[in-house]
């Protein structure tokens, strides 16, 4: 239902790109026509899909790229599990033994700050495909 809730509202807004549609789940005790909610709507890439730089065939940069430009969308496939954290202040601090990790993928958007609740970059750490269900973090 999530993903047709989402689709109608880009049709409904004639949108072409990338659009983020993020939603709360309200649960089973609620009707079934009432159980989501849209909390917010981004009218470009989004946050919640940067992973996608490092772990997909064709990242949401690409593709939203590829859809204002009339082209054909690639595939959004993966070719490795991934686990995004968002670096918040000073946890970007520790950059270095990120970059060390194996398997991590380091991203600083090049702040000058480190303030409390400023995002400062992310991290994307990879694993294989075929490990589904278990964290890739706490597998290293």
């Amino acid at each position: 239902h999530a993903r047709e809730l989402a689709q109608s509202i880009a049709e409904a807004l004639d949108y072409i790109g990338v659009l983020a549609v993020e939603m709360f789940y309200l649960g089973e005790g609620v009707p079934p026509g009432e159980r989501l909610v849209v909390n917010e709507i981004a009218p470009r890439v989004h946050n919640s899909g940067h992973w996608t730089v490092d772990a997909c065939t064709v990242s949401q940069f690409e593709n939203h790229i590829r859809a204002v430009a009339g082209w054909p969308l690639g595939t959004t496939e993966r070719h490795s599990n991934a686990e995004m954290m968002n670096l918040i202040g000073p946890e970007a601090l520790d950059w270095r033994t990120l970059a060390a990790e194996p398997g991590a993928c380091l991203h600083l958007y090049g702040k000058r700050e480190a303030r409390a609740g400023r995002k400062m970059g992310h991290v994307t750490r990879l694993g294989p495909r075929g490990a589904a269900g278990r964290s890739i973090s706490s597998a290293r």
